[in-house]
């Protein structure tokens, strides 16, 4: 499907942190046949007329596109990074990108796209509208296949666009529901301001360069000095490409509306929380050249992400509901992955999308069964009320196993803050384990299997994330060492509140009957009020009755006309 020049004709520019040159290569176009197979299956327009048909359509498109995916996945690990050449002038118009970058992420949405296809010609199945809704979600995955593949900013802002308003056709698919108007009325303001801050930095970034053409933007942002204040028209520009992540991603204080999507048909959850959400991870990464040489637009990701992270992780042990838990998991993710970009470990975030997109797909899809789950699962020990000494011992524990093991494999705070923070918060995951293997009558059969365990866990993290950056071959930054006292505040701060939060969540149960926890626990779990605010705002800006269905109306005009005179 794809071939590469052994003898390009040109060379466009070396790219920042890349190895190889990006060659010129109009046979790239190839790889856009996939996205262009699903979108026409979303512009059929008598859908509802035979929606079964047009499902077996749209799984077959997107099989289509997973493999074409597969195959310009396989002649980018060969040799890239590569560049269409511009269907434009001056970047604006039309190009195609691919490194290593794009063919993880490539292969990754294809892949959890055709799932959620499969899935919902099956969930879907009887529904009035199901060919509709297998038209916008057709439409939707392409335009996140065509954001992948940009190969210029202007592309990239015209599938960014997209990607929003297929969304918002799929968060509206139930019109008559309050709950999913409010969010989707909340989603389209925030997509529009995030918009408003993708245009601005384009507009900055065609006066300073000229070209929106990636091989240009990457060659500028190689040019400008590491370490040194950039020019006010470029920090700009990295902060409003920040900006425009944030928004998208659904960070604090704008997380609202992902809580309140779950009026949607399951199978939009999926796609969301695994696929679409992930644009603003990837916004950053792929402009990480430019972002990384700004330290403004790097202490916003990490002190945004940082506060995202914790609030959605404290929020979501309190939630009921398990989609609700499942949201606040997804705001709490985003978070972590912007942390980590804030802290320069880019190709930890890049990890951290693909194991976040796999693992939340399946959540969603399966969320149906969590009452077996729950049926089946073991109940807690007896006995009294459990004592804190035994878990504030194992978060110590776990973060001296995390920091020792990091540092045999070269990760110390100094060096690699983003990745050793990372590991440290993810080995609290076993503080629980560690903390039941020593409580009551330890057993020194189950100590050592137990820290044998925590130290595998560890070990193949840090594996991870090296296996990572080897297979990116430089398509994005190194991890950069700690800047100063901010990055290392913000790594104590987030980390210790972890491990309190982990220590708390076991001595909680000691003070279940008090009325001052009782009172807290109901505050963490309206989220502080913060989307209610956020409610109250939108419903006074824009005060306009719900819209109904035609069921609805029908219905309200049976009743009108049986009414006596």
């Amino acid at each position: 499907m794809l071939f590469i020049y052994r003898d390009a004709d040109a060379i466009i520019s070396r790219v920042a942190h890349r190895p190889e040159r990006c060659l010129l290569e109009p046979r790239l176009w190839l790889s856009a046949v996939g996205p262009i197979a699903v979108a026409a299956v979303g512009c059929v327009p008598t859908a509802d007329a035979r929606p079964r048909l047009v499902a077996r359509l749209a799984f077959a498109a997107s099989l289509f596109a997973g493999g074409v995916a597969v195959l310009t996945a396989a002649a980018l690990a060969e040799r890239g990074p590569i560049w269409s050449g511009p269907i434009g002038v001056r970047g604006i118009g039309l190009a195609l990108y691919g490194d290593r970058l794009t063919a993880i992420l490539l292969v990754l949405v294809a892949f959890v796209g055709a799932i959620v296809i499969r899935y919902s010609m099956h969930y879907m199945d009887g529904d009035p509208h199901h060919g509709r809704f297998t038209r916008y979600l057709c439409l939707t995955l392409a335009s996140v296949l065509l954001l992948i593949i940009s190969g210029n900013l202007f592309q990239f802002a015209l599938a960014w666009t997209a990607t929003s308003l297929g969304l918002h056709r799929l968060l509206l698919f139930y019109p008559d529901r309050p709950a999913a108007i409010l969010a989707g009325r909340k989603k389209f303001v925030l997509s529009r301001l995030g918009d408003v801050c993708l245009l601005g930095a384009m507009g900055l970034l065609y006066v300073r360069v000229g070209s929106l053409d990636y091989p240009a933007l990457f060659t500028y942002a190689a040019a400008q000095p590491t370490g040194m204040p950039l020019a006010a028209g470029v920090d700009a520009s990295a902060l409003l490409l920040v900006g425009a992540a944030l928004l998208k991603s659904a960070q604090f204080p704008v997380h609202g509306w992902l809580t309140e999507v779950m009026e949607t048909p399951t199978p939009v959850s999926a796609l969301l929380h695994a696929g679409i959400i992930n644009a603003g991870g990837f916004l950053v990464l792929r402009f990480a050249d430019l972002i990384a040489r700004s330290t403004a637009s790097l202490e916003l990701l990490a002190i945004v992400g940082g506060t995202t992270a914790l609030f959605g992780s404290v929020v979501m042990l309190t939630q009921t509901s398990v989609k609700g838990s499942l949201a606040f998991s997804t705001i709490a993710q985003m978070g972590f992955m912007m942390l980590e970009c804030g802290l320069g470990a880019f190709a930890a975030a890049l990890l951290h999308i693909v194991a976040h997109s796999l693992y939340k797909a399946h959540a969603f899809l399966a969320s149906g069964s969590v009452i077996d789950l729950a049926r089946t699962s073991s109940s807690p020990r007896a006995g009294g009320a459990p004592h804190p000494a035994p878990m504030t011992i194992a978060v110590a524990g776990v973060l001296a196993v995390a920091l020792t093991v990091g540092a045999r494999f070269g990760a110390t705070v100094v060096a690699q803050p983003g990745v050793v923070a990372l590991a440290a918060i993810v080995m609290m995951g076993l503080a629980h384990f560690v903390a039941s293997a020593i409580d009551a009558r330890p057993s020194a059969a189950v100590v050592g299997r137990t820290i044998a365990l925590a130290v595998l866990v560890v070990a193949s993290y840090f594996a991870l994330q090296i296996g990572v950056e080897r297979l990116l071959g430089g398509s994005l930054p190194p991890v950069e060492a700690l800047r100063g006292p901010l990055d290392l505040a913000i790594i104590l701060v987030v980390v210790g509140a972890f491990a309190v939060v982990t220590v708390m969540q076991s001595v909680l149960p000691r003070y279940a009957h008090d009325p001052r926890w009782q009172a807290l626990y109901v505050h963490v779990a309206n989220g502080f009020y913060v989307n209610a605010v956020a409610n109250r705002h939108v419903l006074r800006y824009w005060p306009g009755p719900p819209p109904q269905s035609a069921a609805t109306r029908r219905a309200a005009a049976v009743a009108l006309q049986e009414e006596p005179s």
